[in-house]
């Protein structure tokens, strides 16, 4: 069970606790059988919720209580846990008592997880939804999140390939490179709005990315064409963002679908380089919500993302709503990432990219392919 989702149904019980005896209080009061005792035990036994998630903000590395950060790391205020908690009432019951709810399926937390701390990859495809409350910067975009499995490829499946995998592979979400001017795969044959449309009726999640201009220290050799121009950073990062929204929504993808900008690994330890790949990004968000969309980040976790998380912490703002992070080689984790402070894009907010480059092949199709464990916005058709 999430502490997210716990905090909310401790809202939910709250509001329904004080509900309760307002109501019983007003009763008394119209047949004279109220006295003041009874009004001050009502306020006396009310628990009082933490000031923020996770015991006030779980403890960074370095020993301090690291202090929330609304805009990217919303999980917890009793405002926004009430707000949710009127949607949330069906599912947070079903929660607890470990039921169904009303549309058949056994909600997120009541489920067995796997070793992955995830449910079944049966049951992962349908646990997206809308979360607008757990991203207020983008509330207005009210982001669909999805948990679970994923992989990205550098070329679009046809539909053959995408409906086997969906039939006999544990992943239920896929990356796919919808634009930008660093794409290693350029044409994509089959990247069409209908197949975005079938392959999302077929019960797959969709996490587009964007290949724009690179950081002017991009490490490899193969992006430095595509460099970032430290004069006009921003500029270009406006550009791009703009052409990112409209190429989303050619493909038929609504309004709050999260868009990732992929930057790859790069040298943020130069100081000029740091600072104009950051106002590129910083640009780019701001016009990918400008126009409607979710700004995602994707990059290797000790030099993009260890980046953003630095920016983060100094309180800068038009960061991504959520981080997509490469770290291979270790086990999937998306609470355990080392440059990550626990209250990082702690709320759906988190992909973890932990294989690259791996072969696999179900119902006769094969494919080379990136793992990514997911609890983070996807697509909206």
């Amino acid at each position: 069970m999430t502490e997210t989702s716990r905090f909310i149904r401790y809202a939910h019980r709250v509001r329904r606790t004080r509900r309760t005896r307002y109501v019983l209080a007003a009763a008394l009061t119209l047949t004279g059988l109220l006295f003041p005792a009874v009004s001050a035990v009502a306020d006396s036994d009310i628990p009082v919720a933490s000031a923020g998630p996770a015991s006030a903000g779980a403890a960074a590395a370095d020993g301090n209580i690291d202090p929330v950060d609304t805009r990217t790391d919303p999980a917890g205020w009793i405002a926004d846990a009430e707000a949710q908690a009127a949607d949330a009432e069906a599912q947070a019951q079903a929660s607890d008592d470990g039921q169904a709810t009303d549309d058949g399926q056994v909600p997120y937390d009541a489920q067995a997880p796997d070793e992955t701390g995830f449910p079944g990859a049966d049951d992962a495809s349908d646990d997206a939804s809308d979360d607008a409350a757990a991203f207020p910067e983008d509330a207005a975009v009210a982001p669909r999140v999805f948990k679970g499995r994923g992989f990205d490829t550098c070329q679009a499946p046809d539909l053959a390939t995408m409906r086997a995998w969906r039939a006999s592979s544990p992943y239920r979400a896929v990356g796919v490179y919808f634009g930008g001017r660093a794409r290693a795969c350029k044409t994509q044959r089959n990247l069409t709005s209908n197949w975005v449309r079938q392959t999302n009726a077929a019960g797959w999640s969709l996490l587009p990315i964007y290949v724009g201009s690179q950081s002017p220290c991009v490490t490899g050799s193969n992006k430095n064409p595509f460099r970032i121009d430290p004069q006009r950073a921003t500029a270009q990062g406006t550009s791009e963002g703009a052409d990112a929204a409209k190429a989303a929504g050619a493909l038929g993808m609504k309004r709050g679908s999260a868009l990732y900008l992929d930057m790859e690994a790069y040298d943020a330890r130069k100081a000029s380089c740091a600072n104009a790949t950051l106002s590129f990004v910083r640009a780019w968000d701001r016009q990918v919500r400008a126009r409607g969309y979710l700004p995602g980040f994707y990059s290797s976790a000790d030099s993009g993302i260890a980046h953003m998380e630095k920016a983060r912490r100094a309180g800068t703002a038009d960061l991504p709503g959520a981080i997509w992070y490469a770290r291979w080689g270790v086990a999937p984790t998306l609470t355990a990432e080392p440059v990550l402070r626990p209250s990082a894009w702690a709320s759906h907010s988190r992909i973890h990219q932990y294989t690259g480059a791996v072969t696999e092949t179900y119902g006769g199709h094969k494919l080379s392919i990136d793992r990514d464990l997911i609890d983070a916005p996807v697509a909206k058709l």
